[in-house]
């Protein structure tokens, strides 16, 4: 029995995630919710969805002791990191007058421009950028497969990602700025947008990423 961990640390909306998971799982897979260091490094592979402000998720997971667990996690298994779960991975992030984050890749995470202007049919361009938006693949990745690039994906969100090592970027959409949608790592997968919120295109990731053994290619 396979078992993917859902990463609780206390303000996430778990319950989407992992219905998405189950629907998309077979016998094999068992998904569940931990909160613990112990029940995290007994998983196979994780998932670490997230949404709300950074300084709450870091506070809360420093108060679960589960932050070396997660860094953990991310460097030996397939791990998804989902939304907020995509910006705790980075070093900084100015949200909340600047918060530290796990650190596992350099780079900030910085809010959207609030001086753009709107679109060019006049459409303002509001933050949080909200909605479907294109994603666009920078290079092939397992997770990906059978998933084109340019689908849309949902995506509700103030800040995102920026790092420092622009090799890790696998995904860019375009709102206000291009930014950095997904990154790819190691055994390390992560997007700023919502798999479980993206019906069959969000699914198809969820089903590929219960399959990839943690290796790029």
């Amino acid at each position: 029995m396979q078992k993917v961990a859902v990463v609780d640390y206390g303000s996430s909306n778990l319950r989407s995630v992992v219905k998405a998971i189950e629907h998309v799982a077979d016998a094999s897979v068992a998904v569940e919710v931990v909160s613990t260091p112990q029940a995290l490094l007994a998983a196979d592979r994780v998932v670490f969805p997230g949404q709300g402000a950074i300084g709450d998720c870091m506070r809360h997971l420093v108060e679960r002791d589960l932050v070396g667990a997660l860094q953990e996690c991310v460097r030996t298994r397939p791990f998804y990191g989902i939304c907020l779960g995509l910006q705790s991975l980075m070093t900084t992030s100015d949200e909340d007058g600047g918060t530290a984050c796990l650190g596992l890749y350099a780079g900030g995470v910085k809010h959207f421009r609030t001086d753009a202007g709107p679109e060019a049919d006049g459409t303002p361009r509001k933050i949080p950028h909200m909605g479907w938006n294109e994603v666009r693949w920078t290079r092939e990745h397992p997770v990906c497969a059978g998933v084109p690039s340019g689908t849309r994906f949902y995506f509700v969100h103030s800040y995102y990602v920026d790092p420092a090592d622009r090799s890790i970027v696998l995904g860019q959409t375009d709102y206000i700025d291009t930014f950095a949608a997904a990154i790819a790592a190691g055994s390390a997968f992560a997007t700023q947008f919502h798999p479980e919120k993206s019906a069959a295109a969000g699914l198809r990731l969820l089903a590929n990423f219960l399959r990839w053994d943690g290796r790029a290619a």
